[in-house]
């Protein structure tokens, strides 16, 4: 049985990403909320923004390391302000190093970490300057963080396009604007938290044992397919 750490997961692909593991592992989930947490999981009340990780309760052991917390901050460059970057880069970046500074002595061997950037970082895509900067910094500070590791640790990088979660509601709350979001992406639609779930999954386990460094897209085929 693994010990397995989400830095969220009340809602969204954090809650799918527990619920795939919470029958076979020990999962903890560091969160503001409790509300619809898998059965079978612990709760640790935690607020990235303002608390600081070494006053929670903590398990002595990991295996498995996910940072959930992100953001959608869609706004042309002009319109974007010095604090809206730093906001960004906060909530996705500082957040996350600040949170592993603490969890990285406490991963076991063969333990791996997974975090979470955009399809923006690799497709330049208009009103992403923000969070694909914030982003963009994950991806570089995974592979770097995997050489320093390996062979100890695996860290992993996933990159979706648009999921359908809390997170997105406003980009996706109504069919119109579904149908548009999905018309953009090869296979058609817009991603499922399950779709990044499973993909997490993968990665947290051993049959992904010989990956690490890496970027997985997983994007509906966004990033790399032109059917146009």
């Amino acid at each position: 049985m693994k010990h397995i750490l989400l830095i969220g997961g009340s809602h969204g692909i954090g809650n799918h990403i527990a619920a795939l593991h919470a029958n076979d592992h020990k999962v903890f989930i560091a969160s503001r909320s409790q509300e619809q947490l898998p059965k079978g999981t612990t709760h640790i009340p935690f607020d990235v923004l303002n608390d600081n990780i070494e006053d929670a309760y903590l398990p002595e052991d990991l295996d498995g390391f996910v940072y959930c917390p992100g953001s959608i901050n869609l706004k042309p460059f002009r319109m974007l302000f010095e604090d809206s970057f730093k906001a960004d880069m906060d909530i996705n970046f500082f957040g996350m190093v600040r949170v592993l500074k603490h969890i990285l002595p406490k991963m076991n061997v063969g333990g791996s970490i997974v975090l979470f950037s955009t399809v923006a970082v690799q497709t330049g895509m208009p009103f992403h300057t923000s969070v694909a900067a914030a982003k963009g910094a994950i991806e570089g500070f995974a592979r770097s963080l995997a050489a320093e590791n390996a062979p100890k640790l695996r860290v992993n990088v996933i990159a979706p396009s648009l999921v359908d979660t809390p997170l997105a509601r406003r980009l996706l709350n109504n069919d119109a604007k579904r149908e548009k979001m999905g018309e953009r992406h090869p296979l058609k639609r817009v991603g499922k938290p399950n779709d990044i779930a499973k993909a997490a999954s993968y990665l947290l386990s051993d049959d992904s044992s010989w990956i690490t460094g890496q970027v997985l897209g997983v994007d509906g085929g966004l990033s790399s397919l032109n059917l146009s």
